[in-house]
């Protein structure tokens, strides 16, 4: 039976992961990509990750992906991660880590929408509710200077946000492999195409990368690919949905935080308005599943 006790250390250890290191994962980025061109950072990032967990599964005896789970392995892990992470990789070259993490905490309201099309779940009239206010929040938060001056940087935040939800509902229509090798599967697939993808835009690393640039994407591989993403996908399996996806409300606020202490990044008024009215509609979203899943229980 799945386990739904919020309170033992392997679940506080998994938000714990959700929370900080993907919140911090934004500065990462920022670092690494100061210095390795972002898609080749990115791809770096993912294969390496990717193949160190294949490799470990493989020798702690679990079966291999067939060729069709391999397929839909490179299609989710390109949605969620070629376009969900490297999207925003690119787009952290113009805009700051935070304006980007609030930008994707939308992701749970994508997520709605896809759901709704691709699963025919229907939405109810608080998670229309929370569409409605969290668009409203997008609107605000790119009439920040900081974010309406950089268009192409707005366009692949959101694109990020609605491919990683649109990859995590086909994911539950499609045979993809099992338990954490989907993952390693899934890192390994979208870190090849994103190299690829780096190599063939004309991306090279011509010098030694700074210290500070290979140390951040070091700490991207293991933190906020191996340990965040494995904590995630078992935060899936043993707690409510509404627990695991709840680090759409922390992540902005530590990513908000570390870009103010490090990179001296300006939080306006304008900003904190459109976080607190997104978070708000990701709340309103959030409650209306957890109280129709009880509904049906």
């Amino acid at each position: 039976m799945t386990q739904r006790h919020p309170f033992t250390l392997p679940v506080l250890l998994a938000l714990f992961a959700v929370y900080i290191i993907w919140g911090s994962t934004y500065l990462g980025i920022a670092l690494a990509i100061d210095g390795i061109p972002p898609l080749l950072m990115a791809g770096t990032r993912f294969w390496s990750a990717g193949l160190l967990m294949l490799l470990w599964l493989k020798y702690r005896g679990h079966a291999m992906p067939t060729l069709r789970q391999w397929g839909n392995a490179l299609l989710i892990g390109s949605l969620m991660l070629g376009v969900g992470n490297g999207a925003v990789t690119i787009a952290e070259q113009w805009v700051a880590t935070g304006l980007a993490a609030v930008m994707i905490a939308t992701v749970p309201l994508f997520s709605i929408l896809c759901a709704h099309w691709l699963l025919g779940q229907r939405a109810h009239g608080v998670e229309w509710l929370g569409l409605a206010v969290g668009f409203g929040g997008i609107l605000l938060l790119n009439s920040d200077q900081r974010l309406s001056g950089q268009p192409l940087g707005a366009f692949l935040l959101l694109a990020a946000a609605f491919c990683w939800a649109l990859g995590s509902a086909l994911s539950r229509r499609i045979n993809m492999p099992t338990g954490p090798m989907s993952t390693a599967a899934q890192m390994l697939c979208a870190g090849v195409c994103m190299s690829l993808a780096g190599l063939l835009h004309g991306e090279r690393i011509h010098h030694i990368p700074p210290t500070k640039a290979m140390l951040a994407t070091a700490y991207l591989a293991v933190f906020g690919s191996l340990i965040a993403y494995s904590a995630y996908q078992y935060l899936l399996k043993t707690v409510r949905p509404a627990l695991a996806t709840s680090y759409a409300y922390v992540n902005p606020l530590v990513a908000v935080g570390l870009g103010t202490l490090f990179l001296s990044e300006p939080v306006t008024p304008r900003m904190v308005l459109a976080m607190t009215i997104i978070l708000s509609a990701v709340l309103l979203v959030m409650l209306a599943q957890w109280q129709r899943s009880r509904q049906q229980r």
